[in-house]
């Protein structure tokens, strides 16, 4: 019998939506009933999720998607866009900078959400530009009630807005306040703007095809890239480093670039293949755990026990240590990745795995391959010994009394969305990326820019040292399982760092513990914060280890024994996970209950 959970785990035949807002999982379902399949439903939930979860994403952002077509190939759509032409390594030394600010201008890379959208609409998509984008600027355009993580962060950053970012502040601060939990928003820019797109396109073309390639035009070269353009030229902005800079991006970056497919990175595991993306995002990471933790009996541990706790652990240590040595845009790095996951490799790693916490950060040696790995400890950087707030976005307290403003270093986060139609179609994407503090909105637009080239390092040995043309190697990883080599399960998280953790811990209590999608989610949360940030400003804390507080005491005195770190987080404080999944005729769907936000719906 299964045990209690916070919400049903969803079953149906006809189509389920699971994403981290409500409003855009019911938009996704929305499509679905008018007869568009699951791509078509993504989009409509993509597009809702930049309106309605701002402080996590925005139009200025990017999307990595995997889709799984019933009648095709896996497929790895990349919509993370490169650094600009200008973005040398030297142009940030010229600061005196040693990490990237983590806000401003100078931390923009080419948005890339946008036509990775539309690149999906073209070809898997049936419905038509303005069905798709209907819901995303209805909400825009009539309101939106603010879950209290919006209002709090838009309260968190209001000086900067009134002080510095003053066209956030026209957007954000009605009459002068920060929006209180609740209260009905209103983005009447980004309505418009979405309105604008969608005229010149039907205007430039009778077909559905034409229409989404004059949208993506629109986006690259028309007016959406002359304002970016126009705005990065001229803007001088407050960022973290204390310093007002303007922006590296113009519109030629914009003109150059596009979404592109790319095969999966995939490993078989216990009669599942996960697909993951290449080495430009963290997706390995998931990998590279799996391949460490399958020389362990997990089916006769305890899914709370400290055993199971202390090995995922440690094999996260040493797959995010090779995240760090060897990862990057394999367009300009090669990546060992056959090697990284390799059986002869991984035994040797799995040696190093002890009953005991490792507090050091220990990349593998490769002959010839990999470079330097950046360790900055917490609060030893001149950037981090006022930051208190190390890491990860998505536990970031904006649930506590609003702290001074810190130039932009609020941090944002990441939505995330799955959904399965009736012909077993499969999606599975995570929109970042252009979060309301990232940067000042652009004037005419009702959004701003992307700061995810904050994930580059200033370090010329670094696989992932800043360069133009060069993805930054990105959080982001939508995860996708086949099951004896049918697709199986679409998820994943929002939670920066995290993310190939906490997607890792749902995977691993489905397979080996046997609880459902919903039960897998609900079960405690942890996490480490050992290995080096993705985020400013960059730092690590060796042995660290949060875990919520309903993990047994016995296990967390043990944890403690073994030399963790532990840190005990509030119950229902460390995950936002949502799955999807389809076996023997039925869809299932789950989503976090965290945050009261997320959503699950189906039929």
């Amino acid at each position: 019998m299964s045990g209690f959970t916070t919400r049903p785990e969803i079953l149906g035949t006809f189509g389920v939506v699971t994403s981290t807002h409500w409003l855009a999982t019911a938009a996704g379902m929305a499509i679905l009933e008018r007869g568009g399949n699951a791509y078509d439903a993504a989009i409509a939930a993509g597009f809702s999720l930049q309106v309605v979860e701002p402080h996590l994403n925005g139009p200025g952002g990017e999307v990595p998607i995997i889709v799984a077509p019933v009648d095709g190939p896996v497929k790895v759509i990349n919509g993370q866009g490169p650094a600009p032409a200008k973005a040398t390594l030297e142009a940030y030394q010229a600061l005196d900078l040693s990490v990237v600010p983590g806000s401003g201008l100078l931390s923009a890379v080419v948005p890339g959400a946008f036509d990775a959208w539309m690149l999906m609409l073209l070809d898997y998509g049936t419905m038509s530009l303005r069905d798709v984008l209907a819901h995303a600027i209805g909400f825009a355009r009539d309101g939106y009630p603010l879950v209290p993580n919006i209002a709090h962060t838009i309260n968190s950053v209001k000086s900067l807005f009134e002080d510095e970012w003053t066209s956030s502040a026209g957007v954000y601060l009605k009459e002068g306040r920060a929006p209180k939990p609740g209260e009905l928003f209103k983005n009447p820019e980004m309505a418009e703007m979405y309105e604008r797109i969608i005229s010149e396109a039907e205007a430039a073309s009778e077909s559905r095809e034409g229409q989404i390639e004059a949208a993506r035009k629109i986006w690259s070269e028309g007016f959406v890239a002359e304002k970016i353009d126009q705005f990065c030229k001229t803007a001088e902005v407050m960022d973290t480093s204390g310093r007002r800079n303007k922006a590296l991006l113009n519109g030629e970056d914009l003109a150059k670039w596009s979404a592109t497919y790319e095969e999966p990175l995939t490993y078989d595991y216990h009669g599942y293949t996960i697909c993951k993306t290449g080495p430009w995002g963290q997706g390995p990471v998931f990998l590279q755990q799996l391949a460490l933790l399958k020389g362990y009996d997990l089916n006769s541990l305890d899914e709370h026990s400290p055993e199971f706790v202390h090995l995922v652990t440690e094999s996260a240590k040493l797959a995010f240590a090779d995240r760090e040595a060897f990862y990057g845009d394999p367009d300009f790095v090669d990546v060992p990745m056959d090697e990284l996951l390799s059986d002869a490799y991984n035994n040797d790693r799995r040696g190093l795995i002890t009953d005991k916490a490792s507090l050091e950060i220990r990349p593998g040696q490769i002959s010839g391959k990999g470079g330097d790995v950046v360790v900055r400890l917490k609060g030893t950087s001149e950037e981090g010994k006022n930051n208190t707030d190390l890491g990860e976005p998505t536990v970031a307290r904006f649930d506590d009394e609003p702290t001074p403003d810190d130039k932009g270093g609020a941090k944002g986060d990441t939505c995330h969305l799955d959904i399965i139609d009736r012909w077993g179609n499969m999606v599975s994407a995570t929109p970042s990326g252009g979060w309301l503090q990232s940067s000042p909105i652009i004037p005419g637009l009702g959004f701003c820019l992307t700061n995810r080239a904050q994930m580059f390092w200033l370090d010329k040995n670094s696989p992932a040292c800043i360069a133009p043309g060069k993805r930054p190697r990105t959080t982001l990883t939508p995860s996708l399982a086949l099951k004896d080599g049918i697709p199986y399960m679409a998820f994943g998280t929002p939670g920066g760092d995290q993310q190939d953790q906490w997607s890792l811990h749902f995977f691993l209590r489905h397979v080996h513990f046997g609880l459902n999608l919903q039960e897998a989610i609900d079960a405690p949360g942890f996490q480490t914060a050992h290995f080096p940030s993705s985020f400013y400003p960059r730092e690590c804390d060796p042995g660290n280890l949060a875990l919520e507080g309903r993990f047994p005491q016995e296990t967390i005195d043990e944890l403690k024994r073994r030399g963790h770190k532990v840190v005990v987080e509030p119950d229902w404080s460390l995950g936002r996970m949502t799955a999807a999944a389809k076996e023997d005729g039925l869809l299932k769907a789950a989503a976090n209950a965290r945050f009261m936000q997320g959503y699950a719906i189906g039929r």
